[in-house]
């Protein structure tokens, strides 16, 4: 590329930056309302958990920045490491439908940090999210599966960008100062998906060390730290680096309608606690099993599943059949299948060790199997399809045509806030103040300040 040529980078700078004093339409800000909400949910369904002390107690910088659940403030890096480690860290939060990507757990913590210390407004926050969020959207369509494939996650890869260019924004850098982050970010970016292989903590972190990245990579680029305009595109580029070769990137999914369409239309909210690709088969094992079917009279249990979520949700099919941890059980779909029908639910008291250790549950999961469908939708639709033989001979079938609480069946505003109370009442939340913390979050992007966070410290003891 010539010094002429303009980047991409260059021209997700220039749209970011004119995002600094616009306004944010209106059906955008409800969904970023309503993925603020359950983003805070999460962080404080979290805050008892030993993964997230460990973050937490871990972290050495003191600051002035909230974390939610807790009375120890942080810097902000730390801030944005532990809350973004906390709203992912059940696997619970909000996803992109299209290519999965988690974007609420990347890009609040980061931006609500950066505002919080620096001082940064309601409107700004707001639009910071809204920029990095979109990014981290538009990203994912590039190169669908690629990442993965690399052995990468897409979250802690991507979401080191999003973070930058939405702390970026929110903070006002120019657009040449936004180009300067994207391309520092670009070099912070990690997060290899070895955590598959025993069910390990790692995943969880991924969300907040990209928060963390890209805010870092934003208060460089404010210094005049120098970052490759050539961050995305070039010869050593973002999808050189993590991106499987054989798919080709197309530019065309980030930049084509930038700045008139809008791919954070289709975020999506989880109605359970695990792997998103798993998500349509709970749905098909809750509708069987009150429908009458007898998971103690099932013989079997036959899925058809899309070839790209083999390896993470499938294989190694003992283990998946028989987890190793509760962590492990959230990325197992015989597990999650299991639980469907004996609890009729996948939330958060589905994924303890002692359920995970319970026989019923590991007898179920050990008659799942599957079937790669050559013509299964995935990566643009996640779907469902369960065909259960019972002892009798007899044959059961339904299927999940797409992911519920996407695009196609949103959940209701009810939902979510049913979800925030339900997480909040998990990590020992008095029911009033988790209340006062859902009447913040539907104002928050009003405020004059984020100083309101502090009114959200409480000792992760109580």
């Amino acid at each position: 590329m010539s010094a002429a040529e303009v980047a991409i980078a260059e021209r997700v700078a220039a749209w970011g930056a004119g995002l600094a004093g616009g306004a944010v339409p209106a059906r955008l800000r409800t969904t970023l309302q309503l993925a603020l909400v359950d983003f805070a949910g999460l962080c404080i369904a979290a805050r008892r958990s030993p993964y997230l002390i460990a973050a937490r107690d871990g972290w050495d910088g003191e600051g002035t920045c909230t974390v939610l659940g807790h009375e120890a403030t942080l810097d902000a890096a730390g801030a944005a490491f532990v809350n973004g480690t906390a709203a992912h860290g059940e696997d619970f939060d909000d996803t992109f439908e299209g290519t999965p990507v988690h974007v609420g757990a990347v890009v609040l913590p980061a931006v609500l940090a950066a505002c919080e210390r620096f001082g940064g407004s309601g409107a700004d926050a707001l639009r910071g999210v809204l920029a990095g969020s979109e990014l981290s959207c538009r990203l994912a369509l590039v190169a669908p599966t690629a990442i993965h494939r690399a052995g990468f996650h897409p979250t802690a890869v991507i979401g080191a960008l999003g973070a930058a260019l939405g702390v970026g924004t929110a903070l006002r850098l120019t657009s040449a100062q936004l180009v300067d982050a994207l391309g520092v970010a670009g070099s912070f970016a990690s997060g290899i998906i070895e955590y598959l292989a025993e069910g390990t903590w790692t995943k969880r972190l991924h969300a907040g060390w990209a928060a963390q990245s890209g805010l870092r990579a934003a208060l460089l680029a404010r210094q005049g730290f120098r970052g490759p305009r050539t961050v995305i595109e070039g010869r050593h580029g973002f999808f050189h680096g993590f991106a499987d070769h054989a798919i080709t990137p197309d530019y065309g999914e980030l930049l084509g309608d930038l700045g008139r369409g809008w791919r954070l239309e289709r975020l999506a909210f989880k109605p359970y606690a695990c792997g998103t690709m798993a998500q349509p088969f709970v749905d098909c094992a809750i509708r069987l099993a009150e429908a009458g079917v007898d998971p103690g009279a099932i013989e079997r249990i036959e899925c058809r599943v899309g070839e790209g979520t083999v390896h993470r949700l499938w294989e190694p099919l003992a283990e998946k059949r028989a987890p190793s941890s509760a962590y492990s059980a959230k990325f197992s779909v015989p597990y999650c299948i299991a639980v469907g029908f004996l609890d009729h639910a996948a939330g958060l008291e589905q994924f303890t060790e002692a359920r995970v250790a319970d026989e019923a549950v590991r007898a179920l999961a050990a008659r799942v199997d599957y079937t790669v469908d050559p013509l299964d939708e995935y990566p643009r639709n996640y779907t469902g399809q369960l065909r259960v033989t019972l002892r009798d001979g007899s044959v059961h079938e339904d299927r999940q045509p797409h992911l519920r609480g996407g695009a196609r069946e949103p959940l209701s505003e009810a939902q979510i806030m049913a979800k925030f109370r339900a997480n909040a009442a998990f990590g020992g939340w008095p029911g009033a103040l988790a209340e006062r913390l859902a009447d913040y979050c539907a104002i928050a992007f009003d405020a004059e300040s984020l100083r309101g966070l502090a009114a959200f410290r409480r000792a992760a003891t109580t």
